[in-house]
């Protein structure tokens, strides 16, 4: 039995079988990106929006925060120690207490001590676009409050804030700063075993 490869049935039959795994491996691309923007979604929350904004296609916005995942794992983040968690508690509770009489000040406190914390836990501090864009990495849900934050604290300086606006930098302020402190959850290791 000798199969002539010109022969039209075999030539139909492997342009189906090739048109077969050309549609299967379109098929498994689709589904793969189609899980990378859902999970990514799922992940970064607003941030994600923003990013596609800024970037003009959810292609380029996902390749932007999947490498400032990767950036992110090779930082050396830590958890604070005891002493470090209770000092910085300590100075929030001034930072606080200082905003009745000076709501300028105490703004620019709360910013400095964000900066500190952030700095202790591991993340360069030296740029803000990239400090925010490593804390979204971590705290996508509260980078956006941060980036508005440090614009108010930057306006303090051209007298451009009024009292609301400061009070609203110091909500901000104190929702990262809380998150940046929280101790992370010890699992009992006899309740797993």
């Amino acid at each position: 039995m000798n199969l002539d490869l010109l022969d039209p049935k075999v030539i139909v039959l492997a342009a189906v079988v090739v048109i077969l795994i050309i549609a299967g491996a379109v098929w498994l691309y689709v589904r793969q990106r189609r899980s990378t923007t859902a999970d990514l979604r799922q992940k970064f929350g607003p941030e994600y929006d923003r990013a596609v904004l800024a970037h003009g296609s959810e292609r380029k916005a996902e390749s932007n925060l999947t490498e400032r995942e990767k950036r992110v794992e090779k930082l050396k983040i830590r958890d604070l120690d005891p002493i470090e968690h209770e000092r910085f508690s300590r100075q929030w509770k001034s930072v606080q207490s200082h905003f009745v009489d000076s709501p300028k000040g105490a703004v620019a406190e709360a910013d400095d001590l964000v900066s500190s914390v952030m700095k202790a836990r591991g993340y360069p501090i030296s740029d803000f676009d990239q400090r925010s864009a490593d804390i979204s990495v971590d705290h996508p849900r509260l980078v956006e409050n941060y980036r508005s934050a440090h614009d108010i604290a930057l306006r303090v300086g051209k007298d451009e804030a009024t009292t609301e606006d400061l009070r609203t930098a110091m909500v901000h302020y104190r929702s990262l700063f809380e998150d940046l402190m929280q101790v992370p959850a010890i699992v009992d290791k006899k309740a797993v075993a």
